[in-house]
């Protein structure tokens, strides 16, 4: 344990401070704590961890940094801070702090009392720049950076991310560190990164329900689904009446192929007589895995019936349908939800589908039209959306666009940038012949010349041609991008819009056959997806 100049003078002293008049259940396995000092050095204090309730961390803190012994020399200043501090007279301690401080102004430690003493005012921001002031005088000192860390962590800060890495460096294989290192890697979507970091977590973890469904969904997204069913089990039996926790298992178990094991789980949710819509819809699931199409049909009716504007669940019902062979049966309930959401981009393109199964082509057509008029990005493959999504603020596309130029003024040789600045401005919808176009057609053109198998950035060039009448390069293109991609429903949907263009309908049939069959993959896909939102569902509670 290193050692910290500066001392406050104490003794060497094992304090070790008894918690358990406050709820074990707040600490997970900080039940005890333990601080050593020796000849003035503070050596460490446990974290302020996000893991503890705000109400009770300062108390944590604060008895972990009154000793027991002081030194007769350090007694005078020191000890009336520590007595205020814990008595939460915390404008009487900051009074103290002020002479303390003119006097010793190198000293850590009083510069991490005096955050404290902020903390304990309600006063994040003034705590924090105190933590900071002693962090430049020790960069290694222990209590500050766990007092910064806390701060910035609870700020949403990525400043929070650096300070835990050089706690870990100080202490490693420190639990609390870990599992909140896993949290900001599971936002930021790094799953690798926030596996490695839950997994030395070690217990810690357990009081967590949030955190451990964001473990066990990131080892979801990593494929390791029989890995996440352990991990939703201890959150079921530690929170049996939490519905969240059992429609996260029951996803779990029917990801891995145990749909009445999933049944099972949802079963007490089902009896309720009022089971909640996510419940049915997973149920409805489970049923059609297990074969038991009836009542999955009768579960999702219910639903419907229940929620009449989930779009989701007229979809589901569709995917029945369809795998059922019963197109028209789809088609009919695919109308009742248009009748009272006629402007939801996923019914025209689940209603398409269908009627490309009855060869009623021109039908087929004209809702893949309107899906692709409702919204745009129906129709981008899932890689496109994944990558405009991140860099384009739909309410404000001018700063994206900001954000993509400043990023290429950087790297002028990123195809995908240049694909990113041609999809903003393309969706920004330009006057053919105006700067912002020629900008689109330019940028879509360097994106492929630079990496000729972006296929997003083929079917940008191809929508483009298309405002342009240029049939032929928009059809060159459409093929290119079918190429590197079969499955690309974006230039599937051109090709045929090139191909009526020139009145040559030979091929347009078993495109529209493709275009329906990627977009039913893309659906189940989406269905999983849907129902791995389940396993990182949220509440007030968390």
């Amino acid at each position: 344990m290193p050692r910290w100049p500066g001392g406050l003078g104490i003794h060497q002293e094992v304090l070790t401070v008894e918690l358990a008049q406050l709820s074990p259940d707040y600490f997970g396995i900080h039940s005890r704590m333990s601080m050593t000092t020796e000849s003035g050095n503070i050596h460490a204090i446990p974290m302020m961890s996000a893991f503890i309730p705000k109400k009770h961390r300062l108390i944590v803190v604060l008895l972990a940094f009154c000793p027991v012994i002081f030194a007769q020399t350090a007694t005078d200043g020191i000890a009336p801070i520590t007595v205020a501090l814990r008595s939460r007279e915390f404008e009487k301690a900051l009074q103290l702090l002020h002479p303390a401080l003119q006097a010793s102004p190198k000293s850590p430690q009083l510069w991490t009392l005096q955050a404290l003493a902020f903390s304990g005012k309600g006063d994040p921001k003034q705590a924090l720049v105190s933590y900071q002031r002693a962090l430049k005088i020790v960069p290694d000192y222990l209590p500050a950076l766990e007092g910064a860390a806390e701060i910035e962590y609870e700020n949403g800060s990525k400043q929070a991310l650096p300070l835990l890495q050089h706690v870990l460096r100080l202490k490693p294989g420190d639990q609390t560190s870990h599992a909140m290192l896993g949290v900001m890697a599971y936002k930021r979507g790094d799953c690798a990164q926030a596996v490695k970091d839950f997994e030395q977590s070690g217990p810690l973890l357990e009081a967590q329900p949030a955190a451990m469904r964001q473990y066990g969904a990131c080892l979801m997204d990593l494929k390791h689904p029989e890995k996440a069913i352990p991990i939703f089990q201890r959150i079921l039996a530690s929170h049996p009446d939490d519905p969240r926790g059992r429609r996260g298992l029951a996803a779990v178990q029917l990801a891995v192929g145990e749909p009445q094991d999933a049944l099972t789980t949802l079963q007490p949710l089902l009896v309720t007589g009022d089971p909640e819509v996510s419940t049915m819809q997973l149920a409805a699931a489970a049923y059609e895995t297990d074969k038991d199409t009836p009542n999955a049909v009768k579960m999702l009716h219910e639903a419907i019936v229940k929620d009449p504007r989930n779009v989701a669940l007229y979809v589901d019902f569709a995917n029945i349908a369809m795998t059922h062979q019963s197109f028209q049966t789809g088609i009919d309930m695919i109308n009742a939800g248009l009748d009272l959401q006629p402007e939801a981009a996923g019914l025209y393109l689940a209603r398409g589908v269908l009627y490309v199964q009855l060869a009623e082509y021109e039908k087929a057509e004209s809702d893949f039209e309107k899906a692709e008029q409702l919204d745009p990005q129906q129709s981008v493959s899932a890689a496109a959306q994944g990558m405009v999504a991140e860099e384009k603020n739909r309410n404000d596309p001018d700063i994206a666009l900001a954000t993509v130029r400043s990023k290429l003024r950087k790297k002028p040789s990123d195809p995908f940038l240049w694909y990113l600045q041609a999809a903003i401005l393309s969706q920004k919808a330009p006057p053919s012949g105006s700067a912002e176009f020629q900008q689109a057609i330019q940028s879509a053109r360097k994106a492929v010349a630079l990496q000729p198998s972006l296929s997003a950035a083929h079917d940008v060039l191809a929508k483009l041609y298309l405002q342009l009448g240029q049939s032929g390069l928009a059809s060159k293109e459409c093929r290119l991008a079918l190429g590197y991609d079969p499955k690309d429903q974006t230039a599937l949907y051109h090709l045929v819009l090139v191909l009526r263009k020139t009145s040559d309908n030979t091929e347009i049939p078993d495109l529209l056959k493709r275009l329906a069959t990627a977009r039913q993959e893309a659906t189940k896909e989406e269905a999983e997806h849907n129902r791995y939102k389940l396993v990182v569902e949220r509440g007030t509670s968390d």
